[in-house]
This record gives C-alpha cells, structure tokens and sequence, in this order.
C-alpha cells in the first residue's frame, strides 16, 4: 500500500510540475476558413512537438470588424499573444502599441534577411521587425477557359497586353439592351483594383507611387492620371465591367466562381484555394497584362504573424510565442501553408523552386513576385480609400481622372506627413 501510495504521489508531481511548466499561447487571426483550417493543423502539430506548449486558436470574427476587435481586446488586457496582421498595418499598429518588435534575441536579422524574400524588408520599422510571413501573395489574372473557347478566343493564350485584354473583355461581355448579362472584366476597386491603379498601372507606366523613403506620393501627376483614365475606361468607354456588378467586397470573386456573371477578374494567390475548390468550369491563371512598352509591374503583399504586448508578460512565454512564430514560418508550414491556402511560400529556397516556378497556376504568381512591389503602408486602411475614392468619383460622377487623382494624392500626402510626424 505504501509503494502504491507513493507511486501515486510521485505520478501526481510530476503532472502538476508538467502543468506548472505549460506556457498558454492564444492566437487570432480573422474568418478566413482556407487559413483557420491550415492554421489548426499547424497548431495541433506544434502542441505535438512542443508539449510545454499549448497554443489555442480563437477565431476573432469577420474581416470587417477586425482590427477594432483587436484593439479593444488588447486595451482591456485580454486578447492574442500572437496575432496574424496584413503588412499593409504595420505602421499603424506599431503606432497604436497593438504590435510589439520581434525580439533581437530569438530572431537574429541575418537569418530573417538571408531566409525570407526581400518583402519582408516592409515591415522593418525603426531597425525592428514586427512580425513574419508563412506566405506571400501576388496579383494575377484569373479567366474562364470555357468562356474563352465559346467566343473563339484561345484559352491557352490568355491576353498579355492590356490592348489585348479589352478586346477579349469585350468579346466575352453579354448586354442585352442596357442590361448586361455577363461582363468581360470584374471591376473591383474595393477588391484588389485599387492596387492595380496606384501600384501595377502607375509603375508600368512609368512612375512609382511613392519615393523610395516613403515620405512622398509620386503619382499626383499626368501618369497618375493616365493609370486612373485607363482603369475607368474599361466601365466608362469600353463597357467590359461595372463597378460591383455583383455587390459586396468580395462580389467579383463570386461572380467569377459561382455564378460564371464574370469572365476575368484580377486576384491574389490567395484566391487559389476557394477558385480551386468550387469553380465548376475550366479556368486558368496569366501574369498580369502590360502596356506596349512591355514594362511589367505587380503589387505584392502578406499576412505576418506578430507579437502583442502580451507575448512580453513574461520571458517564458516570449520565448514560447517566439518559438510559434518561427514553426509556423518554417519551410514545412510553408508547404502545408501553399496546399491548404494557395499562397505562396515566403521562404527563399521554395520560391526557386523549379516544381513550383512550372507550376500551370502558381507559376503566373510566381513569376510577378519577381517584379511585385509591397508598398509600405502608413495607414492601409486610410489609403486604400483615397484610391478607391478616387475611382469612384470618376466611375459615379463623372469627374475628370487627373481632377480625382490629384485630390487622392493629396490626401494620401497628408496621411504620409502625419505619419512621419509621429
């Protein structure tokens, strides 16, 4: 009785000492069921690894509503350790204290710079890192190969130009009368338009849309105008699209999968998983069209995952968040992630990778990472409605390109020159 006792004493300690040693680590990203679903199956492998561990993933609402749910949550000392963030917000949640740097100790500079793509570089604020990738994303062109072969165009040879592109928008669009029944092109400057006009259209034709420090936007001008004069067109004189001609953020995306109302559309990888699994058609996937002068240009962004002030409330779960962090950006994540998702490895040595890079989907994407640009954002959100403003008030109202693209350049300066104040 004595040894039986004893035995479960020692049992008992050592399943308290166990207990005592588990570090909690809560993760949120937004509703995005591709990413919720790869994210758990990194989780449940990391707990397996690290059982000292336990990360648990909580599910923090719509897009809509995530940032403000961050915010509140982080001010009233609740909340995620570890936090999955557009790079695009960097600025502003650095800012806002709802991001802290990663720290120097657990992630050594030459590892980061010489193991991740040079985007990563973006979200470099002050000397410090605020958060790293599994994956990065690329736009390119998604179309309906069965809608190509029933207007005679040929699916294999997807329009490489942007004289191209609206011929083929306007052989694929349906009107009848002022109705349109399908349209050529999924107009969407809430989607990912707004980027093709500030950042694909602007360098292609001949300018950046931002000094190289950042601290000035350089698309008010004639080019800025002819990039904003051109996208219109494709509403306003080609009659190829209408602005959410299936209403909703994401309308373009829908239109295109499901309801077959949307020939062409222009995505992010990201996009792969949901085209993927519910487009009941033969689509395909082409790098983005470029003007005569052949410049091709490409907006690149990602998701990082960044620690919070929380991750900081002792060494031991920094050094765990830390330790999360790094597996679910190393290279066996990456793949799960690209499977699961669609976007793009972060690493440099899957980049390269020639299986990848022949790829007939990820291939396009990959090849515009190679040009792809990720604008280093003060404030995303406050940006991307200057670009979209702009569009609509040319689209809606009837305004002139260069009139609305000077107004939105200088909104987006006053937002660089407040910014730069702080």
């Amino acid at each position: 009785m004595k040894h039986l006792v004893r035995a479960l004493l020692i049992t008992a300690a050592v399943v308290i000492a166990t207990a005592q040693a588990q570090v909690t680590i809560t993760y949120w990203q937004y509703d995005f069921g591709a990413r919720i679903d790869a994210m758990e199956q990194l989780i449940e492998r990391f707990n397996a690894e690290n059982p000292d561990v336990i990360v648990v993933q909580e599910n923090a609402g719509p897009y809509a509503s995530y940032q403000e749910r961050v915010a509140a949550a982080l001010a009233a000392g609740e909340g995620p350790d570890v936090v999955q963030l557009f790079y695009g917000w960097a600025g502003a949640w650095q800012r806002a204290g709802y991001v802290e740097p990663l720290p120097a100790e657990h992630f050594d500079e030459e590892w980061i710079q010489s193991y991740f793509i040079p985007m990563v570089e973006s979200v470099k604020i002050d000397g410090s890192y605020y958060g790293l990738p599994t994956a990065v994303r690329a736009l390119a062109l998604f179309y309906n190969k069965d809608q190509f072969r029933e207007v005679g165009l040929d699916p294999e040879a997807p329009p490489a130009t942007w004289d191209e592109f609206v011929e083929a928008a306007k052989a694929l669009t349906i009107k009848r009368g002022p109705r349109f029944e399908r349209v050529g092109f999924g107009i969407a400057p809430n989607g990912q338009d707004h980027h093709v006009v500030r950042t694909v259209l602007t360098n292609q034709l001949g300018t950046p849309p931002y000094s190289a420090d950042g601290t000035e936007v350089l698309y008010g001008n004639e080019i800025g105008a002819e990039a904003l004069a051109f996208y219109t067109s494709l509403q306003t004189e080609h009659e190829v699209g209408v602005n959410e001609f299936v209403p909703g953020a994401n309308g373009y995306r829908e239109g295109f999968i499901n309801l077959e109302s949307i020939s062409m559309i222009i995505d992010g990888s990201f996009a792969i998983g949901n085209v993927r699994t519910n487009a009941q058609f033969d689509w395909g996937v082409a790098e983005l069209p470029t003007f005569d002068n052949g410049v091709q240009a490409n907006f690149g962004s990602f998701w990082m995952n960044g620690l919070t002030a929380n991750a900081y409330a002792s060494p031991e779960k920094l050094e765990a968040a830390s330790r999360f962090v790094k597996f679910v950006t190393n290279e066996e994540s990456m793949q799960l992630w690209l499977d699961v998702v669609g976007e793009l490895p972060a690493a440099r040595t899957l980049v390269a990778d020639p299986e990848l890079t022949a790829d007939p989907v990820f291939g396009a994407f990959i090849a515009g990472l190679a040009y792809a640009e990720a604008t280093q954002f003060v404030d995303e959100g406050a940006q991307r409605s200057a670009m979209v403003d702009a569009i609509n008030r040319v689209l809606l109202e009837g305004a002139d390109p260069l009139d609305s693209i000077l107004q939105a350049a200088a909104e987006d300066q006053a937002l660089l020159d407040a910014a730069n104040a702080q």
